[in-house]
């Protein structure tokens, strides 16, 4: 009688050098979960179909993953790790279809480059991270200009309607003072503007010099060119 183990089991594939497509040399280990089907006949197939089912996965699943990695460069190989792992799954349940067997999962271990290969694919790896940081900074800093930039002409544009709404203002005032001269001094207009002259004149406290025995009526009329008035008798 003999007894057979339908428990679930572990078998390591062991590390081996794998060249891949690239023409690298990769240290690859892999480990498959496995058990023996309990119905009675799948228990006879592992005994009568295969001389040692361990052993034989052992080396069956070295045998594929030779075969899976040698097609692929190490760059994929490492970030394809899941596509491997369903590859090897998917052959090893073909191959031990008649073994009595099921295989439960495969788990690649790891993929491990030479140390200097190793060593260039980091400074590979610190150069994207420092580029692409590079590129954020550029686009951040252009942004901030660009930023600033529309700020710039938002106020240049404030000034200028000011300045508008300014002049606009100042011409409505100068057709309100020509109309309201028109309409009361006629044929006056000059004497209006030295009127305006004296009243500037005038603020901020200015100082004039009043002859003796003149009138400051008739000083300020002069001052506007208006006929001094006659001081009656």
């Amino acid at each position: 009688m003999y007894q057979v183990n339908i428990t679930e089991q572990l078998v390591n594939a062991e590390t081996q050098e794998i060249i891949t497509n690239d023409n690298l040399n990769a240290k690859v280990d892999a480990q498959v979960y496995f058990k023996v089907k309990p119905d009675e006949q799948h228990v006879k197939n592992c005994q009568y179909n295969v001389g040692n089912y361990q052993w034989q996965i052992v080396n069956l699943a070295r045998t594929t993953l030779r075969n899976i990695i040698g097609t692929m460069t190490l760059k994929s190989a490492n970030s394809e790790r899941g596509r491997i792992n369903t590859e090897l799954h998917t052959i090893l349940e073909h191959e031990t279809a008649d073994w009595g067997l099921e295989i439960v999962r495969t788990e690649l271990k790891e993929i491990d480059p030479p140390k200097d290969v190793q060593e260039t694919m980091n400074k590979v790896v610190k150069a994207e991270n420092e580029k692409i940081a590079a590129i954020d900074f550029a686009t951040a800093t252009e942004t901030a200009a660009d930023g600033q930039k529309r700020a710039e002409i938002k106020k240049a544009e404030g000034i200028r309607q000011a300045r508008i709404l300014q002049a606009q203002g100042e011409a409505e005032a100068i057709r309100l003072v020509n109309e309201a001269a028109e309409k009361y001094f006629i044929g006056n207009a000059q004497l209006l503007r030295r009127l305006e002259t004296v009243e500037r004149s005038l603020q901020n406290n200015a100082k004039i010099v009043v002859p003796t025995g003149s009138e400051l009526v008739n000083v300020i009329g002069e001052l506007a060119g208006v006929v001094p008035l006659k001081k009656k008798e």
